[in-house]
Order: structure tokens, then sequence, then C-alpha cells
């Protein structure tokens, strides 16, 4: 009888483990679920996901009902090992010290480390399973659960740390962006790609992606006729910019389509073209892509003028170059204009002073400084602090420059080597 009695007090040992053990995943599982992602099943139907979820908007009860159950199975537990122990070996101090070790080591390996640990990696897996018997206990046990998180609001009241009714769950935009950095398995690089520059338009100014002045096309009327015939008719651009004698002062933009088809009834002449002229439309250079994109919508526009704070024109900013900041290349205003920018055999590269810094990185695989100027003949004038003379190198970082030609003032043309660092194939 007695051997039968010390196999029933095991087994129920066993149980008390295996129960702990369950608690003690239970409680991982539901604090390191993916709030998100149990949102998604939920829409979708899964009861359980829906179950979690209002498990986890009020934690006080669900790490109450948890922590009673599992606290009180660890007490029996313990317990349950003294009187086996005394039944084995009677009153000796020594067996129960040895007892009180090895039920702390069983708790602590089977029924609180290895648990937590499966629980930690399948949270999202098991959340769903796991919050219905939980939230069958809260049921049972709710006046229980109530009352001793009155001890525990009171506590945190005392300590001013009175905790909110739903934890807020709102996420920072650095936090996203390292979501979407983190979601390599889930999100196919190119669009990983396009989200991560979405974040970035808050942060971009309309300075840093607009095409500089001088390399802005546009039409002088106070030119001969056929010059501004031949001109138009060798344009690669829709939409031209238009001074009359007076480069800074745009009088307004032309729309090549709407001159092609207006030829077609009317003939050619500098008066009709001032009658087809748009609207100029400006914008300050530290306006934010983001806002661009709305004023753009606003506005009804595609094209709009870069001015300083004095209103004089820096460059110009088109719906364009907004997408294609967030996608990458996809056009090109003049017919294979983007193949001069890769590495050659010898690892250099012809680059236009005018070329924007951040294109240059994107697409060289470089490190230039965008913080500052925001062309390649910009940054080395300010680098050298002084206009340089053909031939004159210099290395901005890691990156070596040779000032190949300069032309008014200006680095037209310059050559970049591949710094020795950089693997990046174009």
């Amino acid at each position: 009888m007695t051997d039968i009695t010390l196999t029933l007090q095991l087994g129920a040992l066993v149980v008390l483990l295996v129960l702990s053990a369950c608690f003690s995943m239970s409680e991982t599982v539901m604090m390191a679920a993916n709030r998100y992602r149990l949102r998604s099943l939920a829409s979708q139907g899964n009861r359980g996901a829906g179950l979690a979820l209002e498990l986890l908007a009020r934690t006080d009860r669900l790490l109450g009902v948890i922590l009673l159950f599992n606290n009180l199975v660890n007490t029996a537990a313990a317990t349950l090992v003294s009187v086996i122990t005394l039944e084995l070996f009677g009153d000796e101090s020594w067996a129960l010290g040895v007892a009180t070790l090895l039920v702390t080591f069983a708790i602590l390996v089977f029924s609180e480390i290895t648990p937590k640990v499966i629980g930690a990696n399948h949270a999202d897996r098991l959340a769903p399973f796991v919050a219905y018997p939980l939230t069958g206990l809260l049921r049972g046990t709710y006046f229980l659960v109530w009352f001793i998180n009155l001890f525990s609001r009171g506590l945190l009241a005392l300590l001013r740390l009175q905790p909110k009714e739903e934890a807020s769950t709102a996420l920072s935009v650095e936090e996203l962006r390292a979501m979407v950095i983190d979601s390599g398995q889930y999100i196919p690089h190119k669009h990983r790609s396009m989200l991560l520059n979405l974040f970035d338009l808050e942060s971009i100014t309309v300075e840093d992606v607009m095409t500089p002045r001088g390399a802005i096309e546009s039409i002088d009327l106070s030119d001969p006729e056929d010059i501004i015939r031949r001109q138009i008719a060798t344009s690669f651009h829709t939409r031209l910019a238009v001074y009359d004698g007076d480069s800074e002062h745009v009088i307004g933009v032309l729309h090549q389509r709407r001159l092609l088809g207006d030829t077609l009834e009317e003939t050619f002449s500098v008066e009709r073209i001032r009658e087809l002229l748009a609207r100029p439309y400006f914008v300050p250079a530290d306006t934010p892509l983001y806002s661009q994109i709305q004023f753009f919508q606003e506005n009804q526009q595609r094209l709009a003028f870069v001015v300083d704070e004095y209103g004089e024109i820096l460059g110009l900013i088109t719906l364009e170059d907004i997408i294609e900041e967030l996608i990458g290349k996809f056009t090109t205003s003049i017919p294979d204009a983007g193949h001069r920018l890769h590495w050659s055999e010898d690892g250099c590269v012809l680059v236009d002073g005018s070329t924007n810094l951040r294109a240059l990185n994107r697409r060289l695989g470089l490190a230039l400084p965008i913080d500052g100027p925001k062309t390649l003949n910009g940054l080395i004038l300010e680098h050298l602090q002084d206009i340089p003379e053909t031939g004159v190198s210099m290395k901005i970082g890691d990156i070596p420059i040779e000032v190949v030609q300069t032309q008014d003032r200006m680095v037209r043309t310059a050559r970049i080597f591949r710094p020795l660092a950089n693997d990046a194939t174009p």
C-alpha cells in the first residue's frame, strides 16, 4: 500500500511539473506574440487570435490568472516533494535540503527555462491555441483574479505607476523601418527598398533630388525663330522652361504636346508660343518630398521650379523625379543617358559635374556626403574651397576624384575612382 501511495505521489509531482511548464510557456507565448499578426488572423476569422487579443487588452488580468495558477502549482509541487522526502528518509535535515535543491532544479529546467524558450520561439503559432484555456480559467476565477489585482493596483498607485487600460501598440517611424528591414523572408527586396524609400520622403527635400539649374533645358523667346524651332524639334523633354531674354525670370512652361496639336492648325510663331505657355509653379527648396507630392496633386501640376529664400531659381523638380526616388530609375529623358554611370574595367567612371550626389551614391554604390551640396560640382568646390584647375585630384572620404574639365567657374567633368574597400558591382 505504501508503494502504491508513493507511486501516486510521484505521478502527481510529474503532473504538477507539467502544469507548471504549461503556465510558464503560456506566459511567454502571450507576451511575445506579435499583436499585428494576431490582428491579421482575427480579421480572417481565427477565433483563437481574437481571444488572444482580448486577453492582451488587459495584461493585468492575463498575468493575474497565469501567475495565480503557476504559483499554486509550484507551491503544491514543493510541498509534495517535502511529503515524499519525509516518507522516504524521515525527519532528516540533509534529505530536506537535497530535496529542495532537486525540486528547484526540476522546476527551473523542466517548468521554466525549457517551456519559455519553446514559447518564445513559437509564440505567434501557439498564441491562438493557448488563448482558449486561459480564457476559460479567467472566466472561472474572474472574481479571485480581480480581488488579487486590487492589491496589485493599490501598490502601483502608491508607486505612481498606474497602468493604462490598454497598452499602446503604436509604432514609431524608426520601429516600422526596423520591421521592414527585418522582413527579408516575407517582402521581396525591391518592395522592401520602396518601403524604406517611402520612410525617407519626410527627411528628403526637393533640393536633394531636383535637376540643377545649369542642366535645365529652356527656350529663350528672344532668339531667332529658326533657332527656337530647331531647339523644340531636337528636345527630348515634353515640357520646356521659357524665358524672354532674362534667364533669371521664367515666364512660363511650354507643353510640347499642346504645341504640336496647335501647329497642325496654326503657323509656328513666337507669339503663338506665348499664348500656349502654362503659368510657372514655384516651390521652396526645403519642401519635403512627401509634401511636394501633395502639392502637385492639389495644384494639378507635374513640374515645379525650386527657388531659394531670395526667389532665385535653383533647379527643377518633377513628379517623375519623386517617383524615381521611391522605385528607382525607370525612364530617361535622353536615350542611353544612363549607360555612362558604371565602373569601367580600370575601376573609374567619368561623371558630369552637375550629377546629383544621391544618384551617384545609388548607381555606383558610393557614400559621398549628401548633407551639404547636392551635386558633384558643389561637393568638389566645398571640399577645395576654391575653383579647381583641370587635373586637380583629391580624396573625399575614401573616394579619389580627379577634375577632368572646368568651364565657367564650374567643374564640368570629373573622374571618380572606385574605392579600394568598395567591392560593389555595377
